[in-house]
């Protein structure tokens, strides 16, 4: 697929890898502190910075219910009820342009994750750049035709989404009116174990979606899993980012600090670097060490009319020789003139 450009920045297998630093609700309802991982993301070198656009009450109800309640034995968030959880993680609205202004003044490209179809509205006043869908809503596909009519960039997270489900998903943006979409390969558990991430996905999709950019959305902790998806054509990457995992938040416990994001963002680089092309035979800059391959030399000085023998040559480093593989060809042949312990053994040396 052809490069997706998002304002000044390309998405594609021809261009470094996108990276995505997602501050969700590690504000801690502070907007300084926003704020502060706007300035902090910006100085790792990560390209976008992303919110979530949602109030409790667009996103769930307040109802005292088993169904309302989190109650899966080690999940981060068990005991909370998910009108509280919500009501603590949104980003206030109001905070919304401040946020994106100041993510533009650093570079990068400041985006939101819509919950609903007012969250679109709202974020088309302040004129995004595009737009992500979350896992969770991924089947929401009223949502999805609401984004995808915007005609902007899409990124959708995939987790927990079948095949059927995800060939769904792209056919509604498609025909919505999204001509550039992103699926990020996802595992909705936080935080992700690297076993049941399952990363070996991206290349399937990429067969299955060739129209269609593939990334991965990582909530494993480290940048290991992020790195190696890049080596399996990863174009974008995102992660949740915060000031300091110890300050805590409802994010917190697995997202990123500004020295991993760092590294994050050269390690996808060295590896996106390093995918290269299909080659064999020396690069051209390996065309300078061919010289330090084994070569067939004299080993003992040999007289005019003496055979060489096991004892009088040897395959040794450098190269300027006659390659190994000649060596039991001429063991037995006999030596047209006198040489040294050092040198070379060449075609015409050989009778």
């Amino acid at each position: 697929m052809m490069s997706i450009i998002i304002e000044n920045k390309k998405i594609g297998i021809n261009n470094k890898p996108f990276i995505i630093a997602e501050m969700s609700g590690n504000h801690n309802q502070s907007l300084e502190r926003a704020l502060e991982i706007v300035e902090a993301a910006a100085t790792t070198g990560a390209h976008a910075l992303k919110i979530q656009t949602y109030t409790a009450d667009t996103i769930t109800l307040d109802v005292e219910s088993p169904d309302f309640l989190i109650s899966d034995e080690g999940n981060l968030w068990k005991g909370r009820k998910l009108h509280d959880l919500y009501d603590e993680a949104h980003t206030p609205w109001e905070w919304h342009k401040p946020i994106f202004d100041r993510a533009k003044e650093l570079g990068m490209i400041a985006f939101s994750t819509p919950f609903d179809e007012t969250a679109v509205d709202f974020l088309e006043e302040l004129d995004v750049p595009l737009y992500k869908i979350a896992s969770f809503e991924n089947t929401d596909l009223p949502l999805i035709k609401k984004v995808a009519s915007t005609g902007k960039p899409m990124i959708v997270s995939t987790g927990m989404a079948t095949l059927a489900e995800l060939d769904e998903l792209v056919c509604t943006a498609k025909e919505a009116g999204c001509k550039d979409l992103v699926l990020l390969k996802c595992t909705s558990t936080y935080p992700a174990t690297p076993e049941n991430t399952n990363i070996l996905t991206i290349p399937h999709m990429k067969q299955l979606f060739e129209d269609v950019q593939i990334g991965l959305s990582d909530h494993t902790m480290g940048i290991g899993v992020s790195v190696a998806s890049v080596a399996l054509g990863a174009t974008v990457i995102e992660k949740h980012f915060t000031l300091n995992r110890a300050d805590g938040g409802v994010d917190a416990a697995f997202s990123m600090e500004p020295t991993e994001m760092k590294a994050l963002v050269e390690e996808t680089e060295r590896a996106w670097l390093a995918l290269g092309n299909v080659t064999y035979g020396p690069t051209e800059k390996e065309k300078k060490s061919l010289k330090f391959r084994r070569s067939i030399y004299v080993s003992k000085d040999i007289k005019a009319g003496e055979e060489f023998t096991k004892d009088n040559i040897k395959i040794v480093r450098p190269g300027y020789g006659l390659e190994p593989k000649y060596y039991e060809t001429i063991l037995g042949k006999v030596a047209n003139k006198s040489m040294t312990k050092g040198t070379p053994l060449k075609y015409q040396n050989l009778f």
